[in-house]
């Protein structure tokens, strides 16, 4: 089952422009995951080309990503409480009235747009690394296109909040089919054999068929579309093309660079087919933070600042909240723990997933705080003081235990999810989904103290 909120199958490459609109009546409800985003108020049109977004800015070097200790001294982290919360002597909702919240919106809509301008210019320092290596193909260049790589999920992983509402990310026009790049940029788990050759059968995949064109357009077509697993684009399918078939324990793929050399058409095409999934996931993450750059009169950002307050309210909360409660909690944590399978890891190919619970984890909270990197605003947990003080602390306090757990997580997932039931490594994990939906159940709580709806998806 392919981990994503936005349906699959998708047969275009698509940037999402949004037009401004009127506000809606209050009462209007976020859309769910993966459902149609209102009509009236959104559109969705064709990208450009991908080829056409690297020559729009130089790329910078990537920066240089330290390796995660693997024998590092754990810190010690109280694990959350599993039961239900108990009951609050909280004010009465705020069902009616004004909230005050412009400074909170506008504070998000710039945090989304600095973190997805962040991915799209880490993006083309990848696209760099990788032209460098295709170049040049040894184990040098491989290396430093791997770094990219891993410095690329970064700000990524810290745009997720962003889903679950019919945002750009994840719209979908029913009446034209087009739908938000989500699909495409980081859909998993990934079947290898439909990309690339795997262990047992060295003609496997869409490399070795030389019927198939390798083309953008042939790519997509075949992304997802009769099985979910039968991924072909986006971050894990070049994590795939770099690191190769993940058949240790204890480590990540250990591909060649000699499978890039140039001479043969199959090693050839391969080089192809990762130039061009690269060249869409930049382009992908270009129409991304077009569509939230601020000041802009047409855009997403402009559409989202012109909302009724509790209905923006309720996208961003349902953002982290079913981030935290569905996706990480349940998908990539408990669903990983019952089948022990480290197919079933999020970056299972590169060993990189406990960083992903991590920029997920501080994503969560940048939102909640109204911060990311230098930047500071206005935080939901401003508003939740005047409202609701006790579950603000509560879920500053849970936000908290949250990173310190993310961080506790010891790599690689592999031996986590090889250890046997009970194993201090599996708590350690278990520890971390139980505070994913604590901190879910809170900020659905806060929701219903400040008479927003919120959305948990998978509930």
């Amino acid at each position: 089952m392919v981990r994503s909120a936005t349906p699959l199958g998708l047969g275009l490459a698509v940037a999402l422009l949004f037009t401004a609109c009127s506000s809606p009546p209050a009462a209007s409800v976020a859309p769910t995951a993966g459902s149609a985003a209102p009509p009236a108020t959104t559109a969705a049109v064709p990208t450009q080309p991908a080829a056409s977004v690297a020559s729009t800015q130089p790329p910078a070097a990537p920066p240089t990503v330290a390796a995660a200790p693997t024998t590092a001294e754990e810190p010690t982290v109280a694990a959350p409480p599993t039961d239900a919360l108990p009951p609050t002597s909280a004010p009465v909702a705020a069902s009616e009235g004004e909230l005050d919240s412009q400074a909170q919106r506008q504070t998000y809509t710039q945090l989304v747009y600095l973190s997805y301008k962040d991915a799209y210019d880490r993006g083309l320092a990848l696209q760099s690394a990788i032209d460098a290596f295709l170049e040049d193909p040894s184990d040098s260049t491989l290396d430093a296109a791997k770094q990219a790589w891993l410095a690329s999920r970064e700000p990524y992983g810290q745009t997720e909040p962003y889903r679950f509402y019919g945002g750009p990310i994840d719209v979908v026009d029913e009446a034209t089919g087009l739908e938000g790049p989500e699909g495409r940029l980081n859909a998993w788990p990934l079947n290898e054999a439909h990309i690339d050759y795997v262990e047992g059968n060295p003609d496997a995949g869409i490399i070795a068929d030389t019927s198939v064109e390798i083309t953008e357009a042939a790519i997509i077509e075949r992304n997802s579309v009769d099985d979910e697993a039968a991924v072909s684009t986006g971050y894990h399918a070049i994590e795939f093309l770099l690191w190769g078939q993940d058949v240790s324990d204890d480590g990540p793929g250990a591909r060649p660079a000699d499978d890039y050399l140039p001479g043969d058409p199959i090693r050839e095409r391969r080089g192809q087919y990762l130039r061009v999934v690269t060249a869409l996931l930049v382009n992908d993450l270009k129409g991304l933070a077009d569509a939230w750059e601020p000041g802009q009169a047409d855009n997403y950002a402009a559409q989202f600042l012109q909302l009724d307050e509790r209905q923006a309210l309720g996208h961003m909360l349902t953002g982290i909240g079913s981030l935290s409660g569905f996706e990480l909690s349940s998908e990539r944590i408990a669903v990983s723990l019952d089948s022990g399978d480290q197919e079933d890891e999020h970056s299972c190919f590169s060993d990189n997933t406990h960083n992903d619970f991590r920029y997920n984890a501080r994503g969560i909270r940048n939102i909640y705080l109204g911060e990311y990197g230098a930047f500071k605003g206005a935080g939901i947990n401003a508003l939740a003081a005047r409202v609701a003080p006790d579950i603000n602390a509560q879920l500053e306090a849970q936000l908290a235990t949250t990173e310190q757990l993310a961080d506790a997580v010891t790599p690689p997932i592999d031996l986590i999810l090889g250890s046997p039931t009970g194993s201090p490594q599996r708590t350690q994990m278990q520890d971390l989904s139980d505070s994913f939906r604590v901190q879910a159940n809170l900020i659905k709580e806060l929701g219903d103290r400040l008479g927003v709806e919120v959305i948990i998806t998978g509930e």
